[in-house]
């Protein structure tokens, strides 16, 4: 993967596609006044919203490539990689771009609050889908930002009122996202096996023998999910997290293979501990007894 543009600045982006600048620490860009644009694989360095009306195909964002073609938001934080690989194509996009660096919002109520803005932890072909009342509400908003940004910047208290709009969007983007938890959340016993799916694949095709026990980050991957994302809906659906369920799902292979008569290390082995004293301890922490000790009493049963 070659990165074409590296955003260290809120206003790198704008320089590269030609937009106008306002603000040393915070770019507002609205597509539709820029023109056709070159993609480009960046990374950045500050933070992003990107909402827009549609999105190249294959889309990287995070760890993941974004299939959807359709208008969303996208949110970046520092060190993660977005955009699409220069291609030598350009294309006309419609929406709007929000940037801001990390020194702006030091000390204030935005980077109190960054920790709740889970919508910035996607990293993995997760994107909001706004309806149009909501997308309305947010463009409104980034055109008044860019007014402000445009004709008051040496009024008083300018740098206040432009954080307290990027607060205004931020908030706004967390109700939107926990819409959309709630209703992906309500889908919960869909999800819920689909996991079950993953990990009975992850072990009918031999993964756990190079790769080990089946993470939470592969699982949230392969149901197209963030870790973080994927974490709040398995909690709500059944009040425990991802690695309870995935120690719980081994727990009980383990147990069949027990039984059917396995030695210890061969079991540890398929099911992808790396060492058979690993596995006692994992297993005697969720059961209460050691491997040896469920065998024999089963037996007396």
């Amino acid at each position: 993967m070659t990165i074409d543009l590296y955003i260290n600045e809120a206003n790198d982006y704008a320089h590269d596609i030609g937009a106008p600048v306002y603000h040393p620490h915070v770019s507002v860009i609205h597509y539709d006044e820029v023109g056709e644009i070159r993609h480009t694989l960046n990374r950045f360095n500050c933070y992003g919203i990107f909402l827009q009306q549609e999105f190249p195909e294959s889309l990287t964002y995070g760890i993941g490539t974004y299939h959807e073609g359709d208008g969303s938001l996208l949110a970046l934080s520092p060190g993660q990689i977005g955009g699409k690989q220069d291609d030598g194509t350009r294309r006309q996009y419609h929406g709007w771009v929000l940037l801001f660096d990390n020194v702006f919002i030091q000390g204030t109520a935005i980077e109190q609050k960054l920790d709740g803005y889970q919508f910035f932890s996607y990293n993995s072909n997760e994107a909001l889908i706004l309806t149009p009342e909501e997308k309305d509400i947010l463009y409104r908003i980034m055109a008044n930002l860019r007014q402000e940004l445009e004709t008051q910047s040496q009024s008083f208290g300018h740098d206040d009122i432009v954080r307290n709009y990027i607060l205004l969007i931020l908030d706004y983007c967390n109700r939107f996202y926990f819409r959309q938890f709630k209703e992906m959340a309500a889908e919960g016993s869909n999800i819920l096996s689909r996991f079950q799916q993953v990990l009975t694949d992850y072990y009918a095709h031999g993964m756990q023998k190079t790769n080990g026990l089946p993470s939470v980050k592969y699982c949230a991957s392969e149901l197209c999910l963030s870790p973080g994302y994927f974490g709040d809906i398995i909690r709500d659906a059944l009040g425990e997290s991802p690695k309870d369920y995935i120690r719980n799902f081994v727990v009980l292979r383990a147990k069949n293979l027990i039984l059917s008569g396995k030695a210890i290390v061969q079991v540890a082995e398929e099911l992808g501990f790396e060492y058979p004293q690993h596995f006692t301890r994992m297993f005697k922490n969720t059961t209460g007894l050691t491997p040896r000790e469920f065998f024999n009493n089963q037996r007396k049963k």
